[in-house]
């Protein structure tokens, strides 16, 4: 079972556990059949009957102290209580304190990566440290103008009132992590919800066994561990989390698990935010450069072994395109990882011997269709980097999200024709498009549906804090980054402030009893919307009105008076 991390003092060991056989990264609940109730586990997992297992899929026999999720929660609800989170000092403190955890621990968190994932410095650097670096001073650069209350427009009828919108912390948030980008994934939307003065409990991925342990050590030496909490423990301890009252959830992981978040959330009415996953397209039509779009989609692929959310999972294109595509993959790829790619330190690991053994499966049973690769070496959990090519619908690579280093090529006629694929499935959490034709990009965007959109490249889009990150149906719901992480943690309050002005009080005095046609007459014609200048310096104006007739009219008075002397 697991333990709350309170202190820095606290130490103790990770258990891992597999989780669910879906594909996507942090599946940290048991998957139970949820067309049966819909339920979490009610019951202690029997674990005489469940092998404990580590990131790297070894056995491990330790299991970590029990601990009370009931009182980790409730601690985590006294704090916020308090109002220690709310003030904007506390706020810029702890994300001050969070960067600095990232400066100081800067070669730590590559070499937890290099352990869970053998990632490259590079990729650990750009995609996660610095990531986080540049999130974190965005946040705090932006904090004050972030949380100060929002004055919108106002119509006729309130224009001697105030509106206002305040930026409330929703209270104790639950945030579950992922495996594939153990760090990102869990501390990006940390920033966002310390940002907006919430109290937060975290979970991180029992399976990148590395990063959870750096920070369960690190985390409480630099922030609030009254309020700010970290959880060990796997399926079990996240299913007895979810049991709990939480006031926001947001969960990164796999669309099964994700429907088993969204029903626990639903016994509370707890709003969440669902990072999933999903098949993300690309389309490639006829008129790109094919050896930079070669490059593009396979960097975005490979990257951390195609352990990665939004990563291509299938192309789209004509035969002609598709033969173009691979003669150009087998240079770039050899430009990328050199003749052997196993030899390559640029090239990720599978994460356990499990996920192996699924990719395992999908090639093997593709092997007519490799174009690229195939090959894999279950002893260093390595796939060499693939491309399936000739592949249909009914392959049994089209059926989930890969999550690996396999990239099939479904050949289609042209764009309507993959338009239509790609309408026929489930939402993905990016469309990819590579074309110079603009109204066929804007086309297959206005035609389509996904959480995201990027022409002409890929993965990229991530790293515009000013685009929300999000899915839609079964590839999510909700968004974050940049501000969209500060707003995803923030309920917005409305609030109207009027005063006992006694013109204030005449223009609303039409809505007492007892009721004319005069009275309805004159509301209406206050309520109703009109197409014009805002009002909403309105007041001022009249202000700099009267103060400028009373300027006027004391200058006339002095004049007189000295022309009567």
């Amino acid at each position: 079972m697991g333990r709350a991390i309170f202190t820095a003092r606290t130490k103790g060991r990770l258990v891992a556990m597999p989780a669910s056989s879906e594909q996507h990264a942090a599946s940290d609940v048991l998957v139970i059949d949820i067309e049966s109730d819909n339920e979490i586990i009610d019951t202690p997992i029997n674990m005489d009957n469940h092998n404990t297992m580590n990131g790297n899929g070894t056995l491990s026999s330790n299991k970590p102290k029990a601990v009370n999720m009931s009182e980790v929660v409730n601690k985590a609800r006294d704090t916020f209580d308090s109002g220690v989170t709310k003030p904007i000092e506390w706020r810029r403190k702890q994300l001050k304190n969070l960067l600095r955890m990232y400066e100081e621990n800067r070669n730590a968190m590559v070499e937890a990566l290099v352990k869970d994932l053998r990632r490259s410095k590079m990729e650990a650097i750009l995609l996660e440290v610095d990531y986080l670096i540049n999130d974190i001073r965005n946040t705090i650069y932006n904090l004050d103008n972030w949380v100060a209350p929002v004055k919108p427009s106002k119509g006729l009828v309130n224009m001697l009132d105030d509106v206002v919108i305040y930026n409330d912390p929703y209270g104790v948030v639950l945030i579950i992590g992922a495996w594939n980008y153990p760090l990102q994934l869990l501390l990006l939307p940390l920033a966002g919800a310390i940002a907006a003065g919430n109290a937060v409990i975290l979970k991180p991925s029992e399976l990148a066994e590395a990063s959870a342990k750096f920070m369960v050590e690190t985390l409480p030496k630099y922030v609030d561990s009254d309020a700010i909490i970290l959880v060990e423990g796997g399926p079990e301890e996240t299913s007895e989390l979810l049991k709990q009252r939480f006031d926001y959830i947001f969960y990164t992981g796999g669309t099964n698990v994700g429907r088993i978040v969204y029903a626990a959330a639903t016994k509370n009415l707890t709003p969440v935010t669902l990072e999933l996953g999903g098949k993300s397209p690309v389309y490639i039509d006829n008129t790109v450069d094919i050896e930079v779009t070669a490059k593009r989609i396979l960097w975005g692929k490979f990257i951390n072994a195609g352990q990665t959310c939004i990563a291509p999972d299938y192309i789209l294109c004509s035969r002609t395109v598709q033969d173009k595509f691979v003669d150009a993959a087998k240079n770039v790829l050899r430009e990328f990882y050199g003749e052997d790619p196993q030899k390559s330190p640029d090239l990720c690991r599978i994460i356990n011997n499990r996920h192996f053994s699924r990719l395992q499966a999908l090639i093997d049973a593709s092997k007519d269709k490799v174009a690229i690769g195939g090959r894999y070496d279950s002893q260093d959990k390595y796939i060499a980097p693939t491309i399936l090519a000739n592949v249909t619908a009914s392959d049994v690579i089209m059926k989930d999200e890969i999550f690996g280093p396999v990239l099939p090529i479904v050949p289609v006629e042209n764009a309507y024709e993959a338009i239509k694929f790609i309408n026929e499935r489930e939402k993905p959490l990016v469309l990819y498009a590579f074309t110079t034709d603009e109204e066929l990009a804007k086309r297959i965007a206005e035609n389509t549906s996904s959480g995201g959109m990027c022409i002409n490249d890929t993965v990229m889009q991530m790293g515009v804090d000013t685009l929300p990150f999000g899915g839609v149906g079964s590839s999510g719901m909700g968004a974050y980054h940049g501000k969209a992480s500060f707003d995803t943690f923030t309920h917005k309050k409305s609030c109207l402030i009027r005063n006992f002005a006694a013109i204030g009080e005449r223009l609303g005095s039409g809505r007492y009893p007892p009721y004319t046609d005069g009275k309805l007459s004159f509301i209406t014609t206050l309520m109703r919307k009109r197409n014009g200048p805002s009002l909403k310096y309105l007041p001022h104006l009249i202000a700099f009105a009267l103060g400028a007739g009373v300027a006027y009219g004391i200058a006339t008075w002095q004049k007189m008076s000295s022309e009567h002397l």
